[in-house]
């Protein structure tokens, strides 16, 4: 039986109900599932009890926390869904804030739903781009670049920074033989430490780290060339 592919989640901020509603249905229309919060605090409180795909956010909410504040606060608070801000000022210097504030897109009022949701997938498009870029797998095994993190079934593996840098060469081209000239100059100063010995100790170490059960990724040594990292069949 094949899986449920999630809809996107969308947070729409707007302070408007008609026009929350108005945005709510379109995108609903459009395959999104949609939440939505009418002020600031609200929508806090909505993020913090979920994880959104993206949001729709309007510059001008009442009370203290407006757009830009709200906008702030989320990514001091490292929210890093993509957002679109919703403004009626369609000046060069509101949008140019907008986005310096951490906005990812702006789009002026009055605007055309069908450019709403165009600009929605897009931004969405673009997320999962940079996700795929931060994340590399080889079996059971993920390396996340950014929280320069390593798993093996969800099991975290300590790697020191130069450990880290060899995964990541040989990740970048699992299955494809990696010379020792490519991981030496791609993880050493090669003016100061001479390659072969030096790579064969870390191989060796990184190696026990990754299988120690005989259950992880193989690095495989071949002879005269360099290595492989490979899932087990």
């Amino acid at each position: 039986m094949c899986g449920v592919i999630p809809l996107p989640d969308v947070l729409v901020i707007e302070d408007d109900s008609q026009a929350a509603v108005e945005i709510m249905a379109a995108l609903n229309d459009h395959g999104f599932a949609v939440d939505s919060a009418s002020d600031g605090p609200e929508a806090l409180l909505r993020v913090t009890a979920k994880t959104y795909d993206a949001i729709v956010l309007d510059r001008i909410l009442p009370g203290r926390l407006d757009g830009l504040g709200l906008l702030a606060t989320l990514r001091t608070a490292g929210i890093e869904a993509p957002v679109l801000i919703l403004s009626g000022l369609s000046g060069v210097d509101e949008r140019v804030r907008g986005l310096r504030a951490g906005g990812d897109d702006y789009l002026t009022k009055p605007f055309d739903v069908l450019e709403l949701t165009a600009r929605l997938d897009a931004l969405l498009r673009r997320q999962s781009s940079a996700s795929q870029r931060e994340t590399m797998r080889v079996g059971a095994l993920e390396m996340h670049l950014l929280r320069h993190t390593v798993t093996h079934a969800g099991k975290p593996i300590e790697l020191r920074a130069r450990e880290f840098r060899l995964l990541e060469c040989l990740t970048r081209h699992a299955g494809q033989v990696v010379t020792r000239t490519m991981l030496f100059d791609e993880v050493w100063n090669p003016h100061h430490i001479e390659p072969t010995r030096v790579i064969d100790v870390h191989i060796g170490k990184l190696r026990h780290k990754l299988d120690p059960e005989g259950t992880g990724p193989v690095i495989e040594t071949v002879r005269g060339a360099g290595y492989i990292l490979h899932a087990p069949d």
